[in-house]
Parts: structure tokens; C-alpha cells; sequence
């Protein structure tokens, strides 16, 4: 099967077992470059699928938190080479892995070798939240023709057409933005949460997962009411700024 359909695959499973998927991100390199692949394999026994977040200077949609992640990580000499890299020196993950990345580093290491690369280390799809559905036709191109997919994002704002349009280009989940503004705020998950994400539900034939705002246990559950995923990112960011479990923090989240 493509690869992008993996992502679909394992969310359904989750599914089956009556819970909504958990989507733990990281910031690939933080805070230690040397146990980046230890945090993989330990939030690999909880998630249903990983996104690894690309360090980059200036990350637009990410608030105070991922943007201090990726910072450090910078300093640290992290790139998507070394990212690939390692993954390609750790052991094959039985959890399927997501990039999320602005557009630059991609540009700059080339999308026909990003495709390969991305395919040979377990990533099966990439979010680039500041590129814009007219201009992704390349990247898209170059990621299909390995098997891969590009996640497409939709946020409460999106028109009707438009979301449409985006949840049939999307490949591996629809990921449905639940709050207006930068990730990592503590305002809590927007009363019409529930409208919204059926909405986008009823469109889309892909499992749709929630990000943004997704803290506590009860945010899961809440989301897995009406989509098929829940995304966290910020939230476990900061556990492994204060050096606490990240295994432990997912499972309390609801993970498998």
C-alpha cells in the first residue's frame, strides 16, 4: 500500500478499539539531540502516529513553546539531514511517522530527494502549514510519485468549497486547526468544537485529527467525539522541557 495509507490504517484501528488516535508531536533534536530516538521509541509505544516537527528560525503557526523548542534545537546543529540520519540508524518503527516543517528546509533539500529519503526512514506524510494548496503541485507531484502524501490543514474559517477541496487533496488524515491563531495557547478548546468537527467530518473520507489547544485528557475526549484523532503537541513539548516522562504524560492522555 502507499505509504500515506499507513496513517490512515493505524488511525482506524485506533478507532476500532472504541478511542479516539493519539498524534504526539515533537520537535526532532529537542531537548537532546542524542535521545531524539529514544523519545521516538518511548512515545511510539502510546501514539498511533508520531509528527516530528523540523526545527526552522521562524515558525509562523507554532507559539512561544515550539518556537523555543525549535530555537534550541537550531543551536544544536539539528537539520532534516541529521533528522534523517538518525532515523535511518535507529531500528524500523512499527508507528508511522509525519513530518511537520515549513517550506524552506524542504526547498533547500530538494524534493525528489526528499521524497526518497522521507520513504526509506518510515516517514509516510508531511504538514507544511505556510504552503498554500495553489502551490503545493510539486511537492505533492514529488511525494505521490514515492507512495507519500501531504496533509492538508482546515481551520473553523475555511469556507465550505475550500474544505472540501482540501479533504479530497489531503492524504493519511485531514487535520482539522480547532482554534484560530498559533498552537500552544491555554484558552481551552472553542465551544463550537463540536459543529466544527463534524462538519469537516461529514466532508472528508480520511480520518480527521484535531490540533491546537489539545492539553488535558478530557480535550481527547472531547475531540474523539467528533473526529477520528487527537493531536498534542505543545502540551508534551513542555514535559520534555522539565525532563518528565513523556510515555507516562501520553498514557494519561488516553494513548494505546
Amino acid at each position: 500500500m502507499p505509504a500515506h495509507e499507513r496513517l490512515t490504517a493505524a488511525i482506524v484501528a485506533a478507532n476500532d478499539n472504541n478511542r479516539p488516535a493519539l498524534v504526539p508531536f515533537i520537535t526532532a533534536g529537542y531537548p537532546e539531540p542524542g535521545e531524539f530516538i529514544n523519545t521516538l521509541r518511548a512515545i511510539a509505544e502510546v501514539g498511533d502516529v508520531i509528527e516530528i516537527g523540523i526545527p526552522f528560525s521562524d515558525p509562523m503557526a507554532d507559539g512561544m513553546t515550539i518556537q523555543r523548542s525549535s530555537y534550541i534545537a537550531l543551536q544544536d546543529g539539528v537539520s532534516l539531514e541529521w533528522i534523517f540520519g538518525e532515523l535511518e540508524m535507529a531500528s524500523v518503527f512499527g508507528t508511522p511517522l509525519v513530518m511537520m516543517s515549513y517550506l524552506n528546509p524542504l526547498l533547500a533539500f530538494g524534493y525528489q530527494r526528499l521524497a526518497e529519503r522521507a520513504r526509506a526512514t518510515g516517514v509516510c506524510a508531511f504538514i507544511v502549514p505556510d504552503l498554500p494548496f495553489e502551490e503545493c503541485a510539486e511537492l505533492r507531484a514529488a511525494l505521490e510519485n514515492e507512495g507519500l502524501g501531504l496533509i492538508q490543514l482546515v481551520t473553523p474559517a475555511t469556507p465550505r468549497d475550500r474544505l472540501e477541496m482540501l479533504c479530497e487533496a489531503s492524504r493519511g488524515f485531514v487535520y482539522a486547526v480547532t482554534v484560530t491563531g498559533v498552537t500552544g495557547g491555554n484558552s481551552g478548546l472553542p465551544d463550537d468544537l463540536a459543529d466544527y468537527l463534524d462538519g469537516v467530518s461529514a466532508v472528508s473520507d480520511l480520518p480527521v485529527c484535531a490540533g491546537f489547544g489539545i492539553r488535558e485528557a478530557a480535550d481527547v475526549v472531547n475531540v474523539g467525539a467528533h473526529a477520528s484523532g487527537a493531536i498534542v503537541g505543545s502540551a508534551l513539548v513542555e514535559v520534555l522541557e522539565e525532563g518528565r516522562n513523556p510515555k507516562a504524560f501520553l498514557q494519561h492522555l488516553g494513548g494505546k
